[in-house]
């Protein structure tokens, strides 16, 4: 059993206007700018219908990263994301899964997304699962990126409203 990672945002906007924030390709590339680390880079962009897929790669210096990373993880980490979206069942929101490589350590994360129409504004719900394959290590690290993935959804969100509230 992995460690949960339980991610939740609110923003002012439609949900329409709130996807082109969280999933469109320029505030995608304006946000790996700002947040991705070395190496960010939009890998590709996918759109087919209503369904949109995308692989970004964010880099993270190891001087930056918690100790117990860095004792069983030597150098940096590169970390792949595949994120796909598409229409609700309901049809008045997105949802969509991510799944998460880090280069080097043997394990994934994974996640459910959701953007959600509520009233004038849009919540973003992100539920998710570290697991890391290391014996005796393996909670421990999951502990930890949990933590880090978790803080660098919340600088996402900050990004995010920023965006929303520029583009108004």
């Amino acid at each position: 059993m992995g460690s949960r990672i339980e991610h939740r945002a609110e923003f002012s906007a439609d949900v329409a206007a709130t996807y082109a924030a969280v999933a469109g390709e320029d505030a995608l590339r304006a946000r790996l700018e700002r947040l991705g680390g070395h190496g960010a880079a939009l890998l590709s962009y996918e759109v087919s219908g209503t369904d949109l897929r995308y692989e970004l790669r964010q880099g993270i210096s190891a001087d930056k990263l918690p100790q117990a990373v860095r004792t069983l993880h030597k150098g940096d980490l590169i970390v792949t994301r595949t994120q796909t979206w598409r229409v609700s069942n309901d049809g008045t929101g997105r949802q969509g899964n991510a799944t998460v490589e880090v280069g080097g350590v043997p394990g994934e994360i994974t996640a459910r997304t959701a953007l959600l129409a509520n009233g004038d504004k849009t919540v973003l719900r992100i539920s998710g699962e570290v697991t890391v394959r290391i014996p005796l290590f393996g909670g421990k690290l999951e502990s930890v990126i949990a933590e880090q993935v978790t803080k660098l959804l919340e600088h996402e969100s900050e990004f995010t409203a920023k965006w929303l509230t520029e583009a108004n």
